[in-house]
């Protein structure tokens, strides 16, 4: 089958394809199509006219290379696969964490500076200190999601799947996630199933693997806790009050490893709060987001749809495939969904989300009341899903879906 091609994180790594000198680190959540976007590279650079002997895909994952687990064995593997290989050598490793060490093998074929490297793995181990500290300005991480809802609509024209109408689909979207390969299971219990074994997946091979769980019970408790919250203002405090009240004590200690175990399996996405007033970052309180939001639907026997968070979710995750860094607004007692800064330019641009604001003159005014209290000539979006749109004080009211269908930067 033809693989969808990801513009989107492509071009973000089509310049680096020939340095020898730097790492391409590959990151992401089980399953969002890293191995994916490696063929897709590696089709690219045949187009390009790169000899196939030139190019060496090796997964460690499957049969033939799942027995690698040292870093001789790995080095002799890859000698092995580009012994009397002329010219630069295009060099592809999945799952490279299966071998303990692997950094120091890795970095010493990219210093004899004819190996263009890619690497991906699980992220807990990747973004671990030892590729940090042993890898210091030979790397760059460009991270893979699973499809936002623009590419989510893209995906299904590509394989000439069944489109619905826009709200429909956004509906399916929000309970069935972006998993690539979710898309192709016809039935929701199917699809819900993928994603509760995925869950457990990762809790297996990238969580149990790097940490000791003492009580998986208790982890699992906290992990639906941060899940069914999502979107919410929360502090650890406030974490530590709901689990006592559901009768679970917790130190903070093992509250912060275990929220810091979900960060790093790429479960979970934490964004700081800004205070406009003051410029600077309100520590404590923060608002946590999913990777997937088929990991809250899955995990709830209710499938009946939280707009509110669900479409904060949406635009979080569109807003960080693109590039933008992300805060959460305070203005004295108001907030402003998004803070969005585009890191090329260093501009700002901010964003309040809401199902609709046709239906009540309290809800306008509560969605553009924070926007209004900004006072710079950055731009100001409220996104609905509402398609009559309106004007008001300069602030831009845009569909929530053409936005993100139509690629829009903010």
């Amino acid at each position: 089958m033809k693989l969808y091609k990801r513009e989107k994180y492509l071009k973000k790594i089509r310049g680096f394809y020939h340095e020898t000198d730097i790492i391409k680190v590959i990151t992401g959540i089980r399953r969002c199509g890293k191995s994916s976007i490696m063929q897709l590279i590696i089709e690219e650079l045949i187009d390009a006219g790169i000899n196939k002997d030139n190019i060496i895909y090796i997964n460690l994952d499957k049969k033939g290379y799942k027995n690698v687990k040292t870093n001789d064995e790995l080095e002799t593997l890859i000698d092995k696969e580009t012994k009397n290989i002329k010219g630069v050598k295009y060099l592809f490793i999945d799952e490279v964490q299966n071998v303990k060490g692997f950094e120091v093998i890795i970095n010493a074929f990219r210093e004899e500076n004819d190996f263009s490297i890619f690497i991906t793995g699980s992220n807990s181990y990747l973004l671990s200190g030892e590729l940090i500290t042993k890898l210091t300005g030979r790397y760059l991480e460009f991270e893979l999601l699973p499809l936002t809802f623009d590419e989510y609509i893209d995906i299904k024209k590509y394989y000439s799947l069944e489109l619905k109408s826009d709200i429909e689909e956004l509906n399916e979207y929000i309970i069935n996630g972006g998993f690539p390969r979710s898309i192709f299971f016809n039935n929701i219990l199917d699809k819900k199933n993928y994603v509760i074994g995925l869950i457990d997946e990762i809790f297996k091979k990238d969580i149990k693997r790097r940490i000791i769980i003492r009580k998986k019970e208790t982890f699992e408790v906290i992990k639906n806790y941060i899940i069914n919250n999502f979107g919410s203002v929360i502090s650890l405090n406030n974490i530590l009050k709901g689990l006592k009240q559901s009768g679970l004590e917790v130190g903070k200690s093992t509250l912060s490893k275990y929220i810091q175990v979900l960060l790093d399996a790429k479960i979970l996405y934490e964004c700081d709060r800004f205070d406009l007033k003051s410029k600077r970052y309100l520590f404590g309180e923060k608002k946590y987001y999913l990777s997937d939001l088929s990991f809250y639907y899955a995990l709830n026997t209710d499938n009946r749809i939280n707009y509110g968070p669900s479409l904060e979710n949406i635009v979080f995750l569109y807003a960080k495939s693109k590039g933008y860094s992300i805060s959460v607004g305070q203005i004295g007692k108001l907030e402003c969904d998004f803070i969005l800064r585009n890191k090329l330019n260093n501009d700002y641009s901010y964003v309040q989300i809401a199902y609709t604001i046709l239906n009540s003159k309290d809800t306008e005014d509560r969605e553009y009341r924070s926007l209004e209290n900004i006072k710079d000539n950055y731009p100001k979006y409220v996104l609905t899903t509402d398609f009559l749109l309106q004007k008001r004080n300069g602030i831009i009211h845009y569909n929530l879906m053409n936005f993100i269908k139509e690629n829009k930067d903010f």
